[in-house]
């Protein structure tokens, strides 16, 4: 069963493991396994960042836990931007994902937003939409959904 809950700082090894494996593994539609790519994707995916992160007031930031292990991390800024949405990728295609952006977008929608905004890789960009998100502006990689 698939836990989602608000980020700690004990998160942060499996976290950013989660992040990096994500990133290198399921993203190579969009880095193309290009070494300068990947590594300035990978640049903030640190335990130092991570404690930033989970320590700013305005974002939240959310683990999927599964099994005492975390799966995936999904951080939306309080304004609406979804940042993060990242899942491991053992638990590809089992709901974690999709659990993320719901906490997420339930989070934000108790914060007054009306509507999320994020920019997509290609690699989700099916996902999102199938989540109801829309181009926005022209840019298919620019998505928006009113909540």
């Amino acid at each position: 069963m698939i836990q989602i809950r608000r980020a700690t700082e004990a998160d942060a090894a499996g976290a950013i493991s989660t992040l990096r494996r994500s990133i290198t593994e399921l993203c190579v539609a969009d880095h193309q396994n290009s070494p300068t790519e990947v590594e300035e994707w990978l640049g903030n995916k640190t335990v130092e960042s991570w404690r930033k992160w989970i320590a700013q007031d305005d974002a939240v930031v959310l683990v999927a836990e599964q099994e005492r292990k975390v799966v995936g991390v999904g951080m939306a800024t309080l304004s609406g931007e979804i940042l993060l949405n990242y899942v491991h990728p053992e638990a590809r295609f089992s709901g974690v994902s999709k659990a993320i952006l719901a906490g997420l977008e339930e989070a934000l929608k108790s914060q007054g937003v009306a509507c999320c905004r994020l920019q997509s890789t290609l690699t989700a960009q099916p996902f999102y939409k199938s989540c109801g998100y829309r181009s926005e502006k022209g840019d298919a990689f620019i998505l928006c959904k009113f909540l």
